[in-house]
């Protein structure tokens, strides 16, 4: 990325570009100006969903030597706002075009319609089917179950908590996932839920504020291992978890390595996670080959589209806990475990 980017993310202007450059593959020219990229609730700087979308962007521009933008989204915004974000990304001919979050799907459905030429992605969504569009989507549920196993490995207190942002089905997954695998270590253990917002116009996955209140709340309870899937919500769970001396579990990117958290990141366990990135990179990687992905793209356990992160090494060191999140992907993976989506 330019030093362009950086300021104009900074100055808050809501968009940043690079130059853009052609380049020539071994299955022809790739014409597009690079890659068109609107992000989620909460934006670039979240630390955790839309940060990991745009290391993947960062990666496929660096490695194809092509052009990029990304766009933020602005508060209170409409399904039409949407809509003209990604009109103006298509028109400007940026290809791929990516929507960041399920948000974009109906959206992502309009707009392809009228740019058949251009290949559209979006994250967390499976209804914008269409010939031109790449569905990337997870099994979150699978790395939901290893933090739930995680937690109920490394609580001292058979107490534990789950913090989601919006109260939809998607966060559902994280939390049935954390439930079963936290039970199948411990079918007694209790565990906190809490959901911050019903809707995401309210908050629920950009407030820190609101994840602050709610880890404090369950820590009050007696909850001494909290796992948020909340965005940048999360930011606040995480803080509150390390004032508090217990243990936190990140989502989505490895958030034991983000920098804005480094203040906490001893007390960061591990993080559920989703490759975001990797899913941003691939389709790139696909329209710059002259290939472009379409259709539903899962990532799973078993293509490494979600996992879990062991970066602390605090976490390390536990190696019964270590062992037995090992164990349950091992069984996931083969198939000797389904993970509850509900």
């Amino acid at each position: 990325m330019t030093v362009a980017v950086v300021a104009c993310a900074a100055a808050g202007c809501g968009e940043s570009s690079s130059g853009s450059k052609s380049s020539d593959t071994s299955s022809g020219s790739y014409s597009g100006k690079g890659i068109g990229l609107a992000y989620d609730i909460g934006g670039k700087g979240d630390q955790s969903f839309n940060d990991a979308a745009y290391a993947g962007f960062q990666k496929a521009e660096k490695e194809f030597k092509i052009g990029g933008r990304d766009v933020e989204p602005q508060d209170g915004e409409s399904n039409a706002d949407k809509v003209q974000r990604l009109t103006q990304l298509a028109q400007a001919g940026y290809n791929p075009v990516i929507g960041v979050g399920f948000v974009y799907g109906p959206a992502v459905k309009e707009v392809a319609a009228k740019f058949p030429n251009t290949t559209f992605g979006v994250i967390d969504d499976e209804t914008a089917k269409a010939k031109n569009v790449a569905d990337m989507v997870f099994h979150e549920e699978q790395a939901s179950y290893l933090a739930g196993v995680a937690a109920a490995k490394a609580t001292k207190k058979n107490h534990i908590g789950f913090i989601g942002g919006v109260d939809i089905p998607l966060i559902h997954k994280f939390e049935a996932g954390y439930v079963q695998g936290a039970k199948s270590v411990n079918p007694n253990i209790k565990i906190e839920s809490q959901y911050l917002t019903e809707t995401a116009q309210e908050g629920g996955f950009s407030s820190p504020d609101k994840g602050k209140d709610a880890a404090s709340g369950q820590i009050e309870a007696g909850a001494d291992v909290l796992y948020h899937a909340a965005g940048l919500s999360g930011q606040g769970v995480i803080s509150e978890a390390a004032g508090k001396k217990v243990w936190a579990i990140g989502v989505d990117s490895d958030q034991y390595t983000q920098s804005a958290l480094a203040a906490y990141k001893d007390y960061i366990l591990g993080s559920a996670l989703k490759n975001v990135g990797g899913a941003v990179y691939d389709l790139v990687k696909s329209v710059h080959q002259g290939k472009p992905l379409t259709g539903v793209v899962r990532g799973s356990l078993s293509n490494n589209g979600v996992g879990f992160a062991d970066s602390n090494p605090k976490y390390q060191a536990m190696k019964d806990v270590v062992a037995a999140v090992d164990k349950a992907k091992q069984d996931i993976v083969a198939g000797k475990i389904t993970v509850n989506t509900k």
